[in-house]
Protein backbone atom coordinates (compact mmCIF):
# COMPACT_ATOMS: atom_id res chain seq x y z
CA UNK A 1 0.00 0.00 0.00
CA UNK A 2 0.89 3.90 -0.84
CA UNK A 3 2.21 6.31 1.63
CA UNK A 4 -0.77 8.07 2.90
CA UNK A 5 -2.70 11.05 1.04
CA UNK A 6 -3.19 14.25 1.40
CA UNK A 7 -7.08 12.77 0.07
CA UNK A 8 -6.56 9.55 1.88
CA UNK A 9 -5.72 11.72 5.45
CA UNK A 10 -8.44 14.06 5.11
CA UNK A 11 -11.14 10.77 4.49
CA UNK A 12 -8.84 9.40 7.85
CA UNK A 13 -10.24 12.59 9.85
CA UNK A 14 -13.80 12.47 8.11
CA UNK A 15 -14.13 8.80 9.43
CA UNK A 16 -12.97 10.25 12.95
CA UNK A 17 -15.00 13.41 13.27
CA UNK A 18 -18.17 11.41 12.32
CA UNK A 19 -17.92 8.74 14.88
CA UNK A 20 -16.91 11.98 17.38
CA UNK A 21 -20.85 13.30 16.34
CA UNK A 22 -22.07 10.10 17.53
CA UNK A 23 -20.11 9.64 20.84
CA UNK A 24 -20.12 12.73 21.97
CA UNK A 25 -23.58 13.11 22.93
CA UNK A 26 -23.86 10.14 25.43
CA UNK A 27 -22.46 11.39 28.71
CA UNK A 28 -24.22 14.75 28.01
CA UNK A 29 -27.25 12.87 27.40
CA UNK A 30 -29.26 13.68 30.81
CA UNK A 31 -27.86 17.37 31.75
CA UNK A 32 -28.87 17.64 27.78
CA UNK A 33 -32.28 16.86 28.57
CA UNK A 34 -32.54 18.66 32.01
CA UNK A 35 -31.78 21.47 29.47
CA UNK A 36 -34.63 21.29 26.96
CA UNK A 37 -36.87 20.53 30.14
CA UNK A 38 -37.08 16.66 29.81
CA UNK A 39 -36.43 16.23 33.82
CA UNK A 40 -36.09 13.58 35.68
CA UNK A 41 -34.52 9.82 34.95
CA UNK A 42 -37.46 8.57 33.23
CA UNK A 43 -38.72 11.43 31.43
CA UNK A 44 -35.09 12.07 30.06
CA UNK A 45 -33.83 8.89 28.87
CA UNK A 46 -37.07 8.36 27.13
CA UNK A 47 -36.61 11.42 24.79
CA UNK A 48 -32.81 10.85 24.88
CA UNK A 49 -33.51 7.75 23.53
CA UNK A 50 -35.70 9.83 20.38
CA UNK A 51 -33.10 11.56 19.79
CA UNK A 52 -30.73 8.20 19.45
CA UNK A 53 -33.45 6.99 17.07
CA UNK A 54 -33.34 10.05 14.90
CA UNK A 55 -29.76 9.92 13.86
CA UNK A 56 -30.19 6.26 13.18
CA UNK A 57 -33.09 6.88 11.38
CA UNK A 58 -31.46 9.55 9.31
CA UNK A 59 -28.50 7.26 8.57
CA UNK A 60 -31.07 5.06 7.68
CA UNK A 61 -32.77 6.74 5.09
CA UNK A 62 -30.54 8.65 3.73
CA UNK A 63 -27.35 6.54 3.29
CA UNK A 64 -28.51 5.04 0.01
CA UNK A 65 -29.26 8.69 -1.00
CA UNK A 66 -26.19 10.32 -0.53
CA UNK A 67 -24.53 7.50 -2.24
CA UNK A 68 -26.78 7.87 -4.99
CA UNK A 69 -26.36 11.34 -5.22
CA UNK A 70 -22.57 11.10 -5.02
CA UNK A 71 -22.20 8.67 -8.07
CA UNK A 72 -24.08 11.14 -10.08
CA UNK A 73 -22.75 14.23 -9.39
CA UNK A 74 -19.24 13.29 -7.61
CA UNK A 75 -17.68 12.51 -4.28
CA UNK A 76 -16.20 15.65 -3.38
CA UNK A 77 -18.86 18.04 -3.32
CA UNK A 78 -20.88 15.58 -1.24
CA UNK A 79 -18.55 14.99 1.64
CA UNK A 80 -17.75 18.74 1.52
CA UNK A 81 -21.33 19.49 2.18
CA UNK A 82 -22.02 17.34 4.61
CA UNK A 83 -18.99 17.90 6.41
CA UNK A 84 -20.73 21.66 6.37
CA UNK A 85 -23.97 19.84 7.66
CA UNK A 86 -22.52 18.36 10.72
CA UNK A 87 -20.72 21.54 11.73
CA UNK A 88 -23.99 23.57 11.56
CA UNK A 89 -26.18 20.63 13.37
CA UNK A 90 -23.16 21.11 15.83
CA UNK A 91 -23.87 24.71 16.29
CA UNK A 92 -27.62 24.11 16.25
CA UNK A 93 -27.21 21.74 19.86
CA UNK A 94 -24.91 24.48 21.20
CA UNK A 95 -27.59 27.35 21.03
CA UNK A 96 -31.28 25.23 21.24
CA UNK A 97 -32.92 25.27 24.38
CA UNK A 98 -36.13 23.47 22.88
CA UNK A 99 -36.45 19.71 22.89
CA UNK A 100 -37.63 20.09 18.43
CA UNK A 101 -34.67 22.09 17.47
CA UNK A 102 -32.45 19.96 19.01
CA UNK A 103 -34.74 17.03 17.17
CA UNK A 104 -33.88 18.60 13.62
CA UNK A 105 -30.19 19.36 14.10
CA UNK A 106 -29.39 15.13 15.44
CA UNK A 107 -31.61 14.31 12.28
CA UNK A 108 -29.14 16.89 10.14
CA UNK A 109 -26.15 14.94 12.01
CA UNK A 110 -27.40 11.59 11.00
CA UNK A 111 -28.17 13.00 7.37
CA UNK A 112 -24.33 13.99 7.48
CA UNK A 113 -22.78 10.80 9.19
CA UNK A 114 -24.08 8.87 6.14
CA UNK A 115 -21.16 9.98 4.04
CA UNK A 116 -19.21 6.60 5.15
CA UNK A 117 -20.57 4.88 1.99
CA UNK A 118 -19.24 8.16 -0.16
CA UNK A 119 -16.14 8.59 1.85
CA UNK A 120 -15.37 4.28 1.18
CA UNK A 121 -16.46 5.07 -1.98
CA UNK A 122 -13.50 7.88 -2.78
CA UNK A 123 -11.21 5.54 -1.24
CA UNK A 124 -11.53 2.87 -4.33
CA UNK A 125 -11.45 5.29 -6.72
CA UNK A 126 -7.92 6.40 -5.40
CA UNK A 127 -6.47 3.14 -4.21
CA UNK A 128 -6.02 0.32 -6.68
CA UNK A 129 -7.47 -3.29 -5.75
CA UNK A 130 -4.43 -4.77 -4.08
CA UNK A 131 -4.56 -1.71 -1.48
CA UNK A 132 -7.82 -1.37 -0.41
CA UNK A 133 -8.55 -4.40 1.74
CA UNK A 134 -5.71 -2.23 4.23
CA UNK A 135 -6.93 1.30 3.63
CA UNK A 136 -10.77 -0.13 4.81
CA UNK A 137 -8.94 -1.73 7.64
CA UNK A 138 -7.70 2.09 8.45
CA UNK A 139 -11.21 3.42 7.75
CA UNK A 140 -12.18 1.25 10.45
CA UNK A 141 -9.36 1.90 12.56
CA UNK A 142 -10.07 5.85 12.63
CA UNK A 143 -13.70 5.28 13.12
CA UNK A 144 -12.79 3.17 16.14
CA UNK A 145 -10.46 6.34 17.16
CA UNK A 146 -13.53 8.68 16.80
CA UNK A 147 -15.83 5.98 19.19
CA UNK A 148 -13.36 6.71 21.69
CA UNK A 149 -12.29 10.01 21.35
CA UNK A 150 -16.54 11.52 21.44
CA UNK A 151 -17.88 10.28 24.62
CA UNK A 152 -14.25 11.45 26.34
CA UNK A 153 -14.19 15.03 24.37
CA UNK A 154 -17.75 15.14 25.74
CA UNK A 155 -17.02 14.31 29.35
CA UNK A 156 -14.17 16.53 29.71
CA UNK A 157 -15.56 19.50 27.77
CA UNK A 158 -19.34 19.46 29.18
CA UNK A 159 -16.76 20.20 32.44
CA UNK A 160 -16.34 23.91 31.30
CA UNK A 161 -19.92 24.10 30.13
CA UNK A 162 -22.81 22.12 28.97
CA UNK A 163 -22.30 23.58 25.03
CA UNK A 164 -18.42 23.48 25.30
CA UNK A 165 -18.50 19.77 23.02
CA UNK A 166 -20.49 20.92 20.69
CA UNK A 167 -18.82 23.92 20.07
CA UNK A 168 -15.39 21.66 19.54
CA UNK A 169 -16.98 19.31 17.36
CA UNK A 170 -18.45 22.33 15.32
CA UNK A 171 -14.85 23.71 14.90
CA UNK A 172 -13.48 20.53 14.12
CA UNK A 173 -15.80 20.13 11.08
CA UNK A 174 -15.91 23.73 9.88
CA UNK A 175 -11.75 22.75 9.65
CA UNK A 176 -11.81 19.34 8.32
CA UNK A 177 -13.45 21.41 5.99
CA UNK A 178 -11.32 24.01 4.68
CA UNK A 179 -8.96 21.00 4.88
CA UNK A 180 -10.92 19.31 1.98
CA UNK A 181 -11.01 22.08 -0.19
CA UNK A 182 -7.44 22.28 -0.43
CA UNK A 183 -6.27 18.99 -0.84
CA UNK A 184 -9.10 16.62 -2.03
CA UNK A 185 -9.56 16.27 -5.56
CA UNK A 186 -12.59 14.82 -7.60
CA UNK A 187 -11.87 10.77 -7.57
CA UNK A 188 -15.15 10.36 -9.86
CA UNK A 189 -14.74 11.22 -13.38
CA UNK A 190 -17.99 12.65 -15.28
CA UNK A 191 -17.45 9.31 -17.77
CA UNK A 192 -17.93 6.91 -15.01
CA UNK A 193 -21.08 8.63 -13.11
CA UNK A 194 -24.33 7.46 -13.59
CA UNK A 195 -27.69 8.82 -13.55
CA UNK A 196 -29.59 9.13 -10.11
CA UNK A 197 -32.10 6.35 -10.17
CA UNK A 198 -35.20 6.56 -7.69
CA UNK A 199 -34.78 2.81 -6.82
CA UNK A 200 -31.68 3.99 -4.98
CA UNK A 201 -34.19 5.78 -2.68
CA UNK A 202 -35.78 2.72 -1.28
CA UNK A 203 -33.44 1.09 1.93
CA UNK A 204 -35.81 -2.04 2.43
CA UNK A 205 -36.30 -3.51 -0.90
CA UNK A 206 -32.58 -5.15 -1.04
CA UNK A 207 -33.67 -6.09 3.06
CA UNK A 208 -36.17 -8.32 1.54
CA UNK A 209 -34.41 -9.91 -0.96
CA UNK A 210 -31.75 -11.19 1.61
CA UNK A 211 -33.95 -12.41 3.60
CA UNK A 212 -35.50 -14.84 0.73
CA UNK A 213 -32.22 -16.29 0.08
CA UNK A 214 -31.62 -20.15 1.48
CA UNK A 215 -29.89 -20.21 4.69
CA UNK A 216 -29.70 -16.64 5.02
CA UNK A 217 -32.39 -15.82 7.19
CA UNK A 218 -31.53 -17.15 10.85
CA UNK A 219 -27.61 -15.24 10.63
CA UNK A 220 -29.73 -12.35 9.96
CA UNK A 221 -31.98 -12.63 12.01
CA UNK A 222 -29.76 -13.66 15.30
CA UNK A 223 -27.40 -10.66 13.66
CA UNK A 224 -30.57 -8.37 14.05
CA UNK A 225 -31.42 -8.92 17.49
CA UNK A 226 -28.05 -8.70 19.04
CA UNK A 227 -27.49 -5.67 17.09
CA UNK A 228 -30.68 -4.56 18.97
CA UNK A 229 -29.72 -5.84 22.30
CA UNK A 230 -26.17 -4.41 22.09
CA UNK A 231 -27.53 -1.19 21.51
CA UNK A 232 -28.98 -0.73 25.28
CA UNK A 233 -25.27 0.63 26.35
CA UNK A 234 -25.68 2.88 23.96
CA UNK A 235 -29.39 4.09 24.54
CA UNK A 236 -28.82 3.91 28.48
CA UNK A 237 -25.21 4.12 29.86
CA UNK A 238 -25.52 7.73 30.88
CA UNK A 239 -29.25 7.65 32.43
CA UNK A 240 -28.18 4.32 33.90
CA UNK A 241 -24.77 5.34 35.52
CA UNK A 242 -26.46 8.65 36.74
CA UNK A 243 -29.26 7.05 38.21
CA UNK A 244 -27.38 3.87 40.10
CA UNK A 245 -24.02 5.42 41.19
CA UNK A 246 -24.44 9.15 40.37
CA UNK A 247 -21.80 8.93 37.97
CA UNK A 248 -20.70 12.80 36.73
CA UNK A 249 -20.75 13.35 32.79
CA UNK A 250 -16.95 13.06 33.12
CA UNK A 251 -16.71 9.82 35.05
CA UNK A 252 -19.92 8.54 32.08
CA UNK A 253 -17.35 9.84 29.31
CA UNK A 254 -14.23 8.19 30.75
CA UNK A 255 -16.65 4.96 31.08
CA UNK A 256 -17.69 4.55 27.62
CA UNK A 257 -14.45 5.27 26.21
CA UNK A 258 -12.78 2.68 28.56
CA UNK A 259 -15.29 0.37 26.50
CA UNK A 260 -14.21 1.32 23.15
CA UNK A 261 -10.85 0.61 23.57
CA UNK A 262 -11.42 -3.00 25.61
CA UNK A 263 -13.78 -3.39 22.26
CA UNK A 264 -11.06 -2.43 19.88
CA UNK A 265 -8.34 -4.59 21.85
CA UNK A 266 -10.82 -7.57 22.10
CA UNK A 267 -11.21 -7.29 17.99
CA UNK A 268 -7.18 -6.59 17.34
CA UNK A 269 -5.81 -9.47 19.78
CA UNK A 270 -8.60 -11.93 20.82
CA UNK A 271 -10.61 -12.43 17.92
CA UNK A 272 -8.04 -13.91 15.50
CA UNK A 273 -6.60 -16.53 18.15
CA UNK A 274 -9.69 -17.55 19.40
CA UNK A 275 -10.69 -17.84 16.00
CA UNK A 276 -8.06 -20.76 15.74
CA UNK A 277 -8.62 -21.76 19.20
CA UNK A 278 -12.45 -22.20 19.02
CA UNK A 279 -13.98 -21.99 15.48
CA UNK A 280 -16.45 -19.50 14.18
CA UNK A 281 -19.24 -21.24 15.75
CA UNK A 282 -17.81 -21.95 19.14
CA UNK A 283 -16.53 -18.70 19.57
CA UNK A 284 -20.26 -16.82 18.50
CA UNK A 285 -21.47 -19.56 21.06
CA UNK A 286 -19.25 -18.31 23.78
CA UNK A 287 -19.42 -14.66 22.78
CA UNK A 288 -23.47 -14.86 23.18
CA UNK A 289 -23.32 -16.48 26.23
CA UNK A 290 -20.86 -13.99 28.00
CA UNK A 291 -23.29 -11.25 26.32
CA UNK A 292 -25.82 -12.81 28.80
CA UNK A 293 -24.27 -12.97 31.56
CA UNK A 294 -22.57 -9.31 30.94
CA UNK A 295 -26.35 -7.99 30.02
CA UNK A 296 -27.63 -10.12 33.37
CA UNK A 297 -24.83 -8.30 35.69
CA UNK A 298 -25.52 -4.84 34.63
CA UNK A 299 -29.50 -5.33 35.37
CA UNK A 300 -28.19 -6.11 39.11
CA UNK A 301 -25.02 -4.85 39.75
CA UNK A 302 -24.83 -1.81 42.51
CA UNK A 303 -21.02 -1.80 42.75
CA UNK A 304 -18.66 0.12 41.08
CA UNK A 305 -15.90 -3.38 40.74
CA UNK A 306 -18.61 -5.45 39.23
CA UNK A 307 -19.04 -2.65 36.57
CA UNK A 308 -15.32 -3.06 35.87
CA UNK A 309 -15.55 -6.53 35.72
CA UNK A 310 -18.54 -6.64 32.92
CA UNK A 311 -17.08 -3.91 31.60
CA UNK A 312 -14.36 -6.43 29.96
CA UNK A 313 -16.73 -9.26 29.10
CA UNK A 314 -19.38 -7.03 27.46
CA UNK A 315 -16.39 -5.76 25.15
CA UNK A 316 -15.03 -9.62 24.44
CA UNK A 317 -19.12 -9.86 23.28
CA UNK A 318 -18.31 -7.89 20.44
CA UNK A 319 -16.92 -10.95 18.95
CA UNK A 320 -20.33 -11.97 18.13
CA UNK A 321 -21.48 -9.72 15.31
CA UNK A 322 -18.27 -10.79 13.24
CA UNK A 323 -19.18 -14.67 13.95
CA UNK A 324 -22.31 -14.06 12.66
CA UNK A 325 -21.70 -11.71 9.77
CA UNK A 326 -19.06 -14.86 8.54
CA UNK A 327 -22.26 -17.12 8.69
CA UNK A 328 -24.32 -14.83 6.70
CA UNK A 329 -21.26 -14.28 4.22
CA UNK A 330 -20.58 -17.86 3.84
CA UNK A 331 -24.20 -19.03 2.94
CA UNK A 332 -24.54 -16.63 -0.24
CA UNK A 333 -21.87 -17.01 -3.75
CA UNK A 334 -19.57 -14.00 -4.13
CA UNK A 335 -21.59 -12.09 -6.38
CA UNK A 336 -23.87 -11.79 -3.56
CA UNK A 337 -21.21 -10.73 -0.83
CA UNK A 338 -21.75 -6.91 -1.32
CA UNK A 339 -25.36 -6.94 -1.05
CA UNK A 340 -24.86 -9.36 2.18
CA UNK A 341 -22.80 -6.89 3.54
CA UNK A 342 -25.28 -3.73 3.20
CA UNK A 343 -28.47 -5.48 4.38
CA UNK A 344 -26.02 -5.88 7.79
CA UNK A 345 -25.29 -2.34 7.24
CA UNK A 346 -28.68 -1.58 7.66
CA UNK A 347 -30.17 -3.82 10.30
CA UNK A 348 -27.68 -2.75 12.30
CA UNK A 349 -29.15 0.96 11.71
CA UNK A 350 -32.39 -0.32 12.19
CA UNK A 351 -31.75 -2.09 15.57
CA UNK A 352 -30.15 1.58 16.12
CA UNK A 353 -33.20 3.42 15.60
CA UNK A 354 -35.69 0.86 17.17
CA UNK A 355 -34.11 0.24 20.80
CA UNK A 356 -34.54 3.22 22.13
CA UNK A 357 -38.02 3.48 21.61
CA UNK A 358 -37.91 0.31 23.43
CA UNK A 359 -35.22 0.37 26.17
CA UNK A 360 -35.97 3.96 27.35
CA UNK A 361 -39.45 3.42 28.12
CA UNK A 362 -38.65 0.27 29.80
CA UNK A 363 -35.94 2.19 31.99
CA UNK A 364 -38.87 4.99 32.68
CA UNK A 365 -40.98 2.29 33.82
CA UNK A 366 -39.09 0.88 36.31
CA UNK A 367 -37.50 4.49 38.00
CA UNK A 368 -40.21 6.33 38.10
CA UNK A 369 -42.46 7.23 41.27
CA UNK A 370 -45.23 4.74 40.26
CA UNK A 371 -42.75 2.06 39.53
CA UNK A 372 -43.55 -1.12 40.83
CA UNK A 373 -40.59 -1.63 41.97
CA UNK A 374 -37.62 0.04 41.87
CA UNK A 375 -35.22 -1.44 39.12
CA UNK A 376 -33.04 0.73 36.92
CA UNK A 377 -31.08 -2.30 35.39
CA UNK A 378 -35.00 -3.86 34.25
CA UNK A 379 -33.63 -2.78 30.58
CA UNK A 380 -30.21 -4.95 30.81
CA UNK A 381 -32.86 -7.86 32.00
CA UNK A 382 -34.64 -7.29 28.51
CA UNK A 383 -31.68 -7.52 26.81
CA UNK A 384 -30.34 -10.60 28.29
CA UNK A 385 -34.04 -11.98 27.95
CA UNK A 386 -33.03 -11.34 23.83
CA UNK A 387 -29.59 -13.12 24.43
CA UNK A 388 -31.52 -16.52 25.98
CA UNK A 389 -33.88 -16.33 22.96
CA UNK A 390 -30.91 -16.16 20.54
CA UNK A 391 -28.83 -18.68 21.90
CA UNK A 392 -30.38 -21.92 20.51
CA UNK A 393 -31.37 -20.92 17.56
CA UNK A 394 -27.87 -19.80 16.71
CA UNK A 395 -26.86 -23.50 18.64
CA UNK A 396 -28.84 -25.61 15.85
CA UNK A 397 -28.14 -23.14 13.06
CA UNK A 398 -24.45 -23.76 13.65
CA UNK A 399 -24.84 -27.61 13.80
CA UNK A 400 -27.29 -27.29 11.14
CA UNK A 401 -24.19 -25.65 8.97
Amino acid sequence: MTRPTGPFLFILATMVIDAIGIGIVFPIMPDLMDRVGATGAGQGAFWGGVLLASYAAAQFIFAPIVGAISDAFGRKPVLLASLAFLALDYVIMALVDNFWWLLVGRTLAGLAGATYITATAYVSDITPPEGRAARFGLIGAAFGLGFVLGPALGGVAAAWHITAPFWLAAGLAAANVIFGLFVLPESLPPAHRRPFALRDLNPFGTILRAFRLPGLTIPLICLGLFEFANMVYVTLWSFWGREVFGWSTLVIGLSLSAYGILAALSQIFVMPRAIIWLGERRLMLLGLMLAFVAFAGFSLSTAIWAVAILLVLSALTDLVPPTLTAMAANSVEEDQQGMVQGVIAALASLAAVMAPLVFTPVFGAFVGDDAPIYWPGAPFALAALIVAVILPIAWRQGRAR
